[in-house]
């Protein structure tokens, strides 16, 4: 960076002046996902912290070169959005200018026209108090005329609890609407199912399943069935995965997103050679070989439905995204030749590749280390923004640009991450003051972080705060066994990393040794919390919705992840002790400093009660703990004046602990008083 004008004021790190307020983070913005095309237009899903997260689907169509309309395709009245699985994802989708969604009031599953010309229609059983559904992941078989998706099945006694877990099938509902009394079951049997797509003759279906323990980034199996007469699913065969694994997951193959090409052959990617590279399947010699074979990743851990990385610009030219060393990256590759053709363009983390066959048209959200994410149409070998995320206009002069930083952790092996300098061209620090540091830790732990524009760091580094974004021990984007060095050590080798990493800038003089915090959301909330207890690294933490009791997380979760922890930790409850040593609150007696805890009281992936066990414990030991809880919310925050509150209170938390004066109004700190009674 520039030096600064002499005049410039000096003001200790942390309490500069900042442009990027709270306000910023979600004033005209948008959460952009689920891009689709079909005949020509464009659709996408927008959550909208503005109206308390609800999510509406968008139509932008082009009449003619240079002329174009954009509107809300569902109504007022309605949010798209899926509860399969809690994460959700695919809660959409769109064929002929008609709209398949499903509505989140009543998870049930409805058709309108794309131009508003006639009312939502139901397609789906209405629920009872014995039985419920969620449906996701959709794709409309036109030989049949049904619509084909994941469907859950959740399943209560009178007493209203529930005789098991949900189930997880395939399923069709008629596109006429007959099935509002019953749908067909196409596949079941296994824990869970994704992808369902039928090929292009009309003739196969193919599909994602896998089993507990696993995770879809563990194991997984590409299945493919024929249809019979009846429109019911004959002569199954695997395709790829299902490789024998340790109960650990170190061997196995993960695939993701099985999808038909125009010529009818199959393509997924898989990670059997350490990396998720694309593979082509022939259906009828039954060979499959690997398009490109490189030490780069052309997928991301499933957590939701509906995930793309590539797709079909043309009968012959796929269109994909990959990842390495943290940077996103577009390219194209000839399915004839196998010939590989990275594309020049700005973006640094790019996702939700969607395509037109035969149109040589494309949809992706795209993001740079300076701009937000936005909505991109590729035609033609160039791109146009079709909708930003944000219609914030950002100074660049004010933006923190992130510096790749690999360390070594205690085993010596390489870890990476971005590091993020204070960035405020309105103020400066006395030369001999370092800044205080942030350490962030993504969640999952199965997920990674990018070096695109990310709002809530800048608003830390505009105020003077250094900021530390670590892809620790078990993250996404470099390779399956840097995924699987997690394993059996979450709460041991993640914390390492990340006490390491904070080590590694103070030695190398760019952070204070004394101001250092650190935080996270949902798995990163953990991370956070065993760092507290475990070492004496940091000086302040905040978790948000994070984990405080291994023990209650594997007894009290979702299916989804019902089983995760057998592989990040060990199989529950044979290896309970275990559990016990690595939770936070079995050992509160260790941490030894203040703490905020952000929740929101609807969350079902981590109840409530995970934080507020761990708040009274800290209370208990007149150690400063703040607590924020926030209605009508669940796991992670969608509503603008929630959001805007907890970053707040969280600033006013390390204002109180760091000892220094705020050039703003905040919130105070609701440090505890009395213990929460649940």
């Amino acid at each position: 960076m520039p030096d600064k004008p002499q005049d410039t004021p000096v003001i200790p790190y942390g309490a500069w002046p900042s442009s990027i307020s709270s306000k910023t983070l979600t004033a005209d913005t948008v959460r952009l996902a689920e891009p689709h095309l079909d005949n020509g237009h464009c659709y996408w899903l927008e959550q909208r912290p503005e109206e308390k997260g609800r999510c509406v689907v968008v139509r932008k169509t082009f009449a003619s070169e240079g002329e174009a309309n954009i509107y809300d395709v569902t109504p007022k009245a309605v949010s798209v959005r899926t509860q399969a699985h809690e994460y959700g994802g695919g809660s959409y989708t769109v064929k002929d200018d008609r709209i398949y969604f499903v509505n989140a009031k009543d998870q049930r599953v409805y058709v309108m026209p794309a131009d508003q010309s006639s009312e939502p229609i139901v397609l789906s059983p209405e629920g009872s108090d014995q039985v419920n559904y969620r449906y996701a992941d959709f794709f409309v078989d036109e030989v049949r005329q049904q619509l084909i998706c994941v469907c859950e099945i959740f399943r209560t006694a009178e007493t209203g609890q529930a005789t098991s877990e949900p189930e997880s099938n395939i399923i069709s509902l008629q596109l006429d609407g007959s099935s509002v009394i019953g749908f067909n079951v196409l596949a079941f049997g296994s824990d869970f199912y994704s992808n369902p797509s039928v090929s292009p003759d009309g003739e196969k279906l193919t599909w994602l399943s896998w089993n507990h323990p696993n995770m879809p980034w563990d194991n997984s199996e590409c299945w493919i069935a024929d249809f019979n007469d009846l429109g019911m699913l004959h002569k199954h065969r695997k395709v790829a995965g299902g490789s024998s694994s340790d109960k650990f997951g170190r061997a196995g193959e993960s695939v993701f997103q099985p999808q038909w090409s125009p010529t009818g052959d199959l393509l997924f990617v898989s990670d059997r050679n350490n990396w998720w590279n694309i593979y082509s399947y022939n259906t009828y010699n039954k060979y499959t070989e690997c398009l490109v074979d490189m030490p780069a990743e052309f997928a991301t851990p499933q957590w939701v439905f509906g995930m793309s990385t590539y797709g079909f610009l043309n009968s012959y030219t796929l269109l994909c995204t990959y990842t390495q060393n943290g940077q996103w990256h577009l390219a194209t590759i000839d399915l004839m030749s196998h010939s590989f053709t990275t594309i020049d363009i700005p973006f640094t983390h790019i996702e939700n590749i969607a395509c037109q066959d035969d149109d040589d048209t494309a949809l992706f959200i795209g993001a740079t280390e300076t701009s937000l994410p936005e909505l991109i149409r590729w035609k033609k070998e160039s791109w146009t923004s079709i909708k930003t995320s944000s219609d914030l206009i950002v100074n660049k002069n004010e933006i923190s640009q992130p510096k790749a930083v690999t360390f070594k952790n205690k085993q010596q092996d390489d870890v990476h991450g971005f590091f993020y300098p204070p960035q405020n061209n309105k103020a400066q620090s006395p030369s001999e003051e370092k800044p205080p540091l942030i350490v962030m830790c993504h969640g999952g732990p199965t997920g990674a972080t990018n070096a695109s524009l990310n709002l809530k760091i800048q608003y830390w580094t505009n105020r003077g705060f250094a900021v530390f974004d670590i892809n620790y021990s078990g993250s996404t984007g470099y390779g399956r066994d840097y995924r699987l060095r997690l394993y059996q050590q979450w709460g041991e080798l993640d914390v390492e990393d990340l006490c390491c990493g904070a080590q590694y800038l103070v030695q190398q003089q760019w952070v204070s040794d004394k101001n250092l915090a650190i935080r996270g959301s949902s798995a990163g909330g953990y991370s956070v919390l065993a760092s507290l207890t475990f070492k004496n690294t940091f000086t302040a933490g905040a978790s948000l919705y994070g984990i405080g009791d291994l023990s209650a997380l594997a007894e009290d979760t979702h299916k989804f992840e019902s089983r995760y922890c057998d592989k990040l930790v060990g199989k529950y409850p044979e290896e309970k002790p275990l559990y016990q040593r690595r939770s936070p609150i079995h050992s509160v007696d260790q941490l030894n400093c203040p703490v905020i805890f952000l929740q929101g009281k609807e969350d079902k992936v981590v109840p409530p009660n995970q934080a507020e066990t761990m708040v009274n414990a800290l209370y208990k030991k007149n150690i400063p703990v703040a607590y924020v809880s926030f209605s009508g919310e669940g796991h992670g925050f969608r509503q603008a004046e929630n959001i805007q509150h907890a970053i707040d209170v969280e600033y006013a938390f390390y204002a109180h602990v760091f000892g220094f004066t705020p050039d703003e109004t905040l919130p105070e700190v609701p440090f505890l008083t009395k213990e929460i009674k649940a």
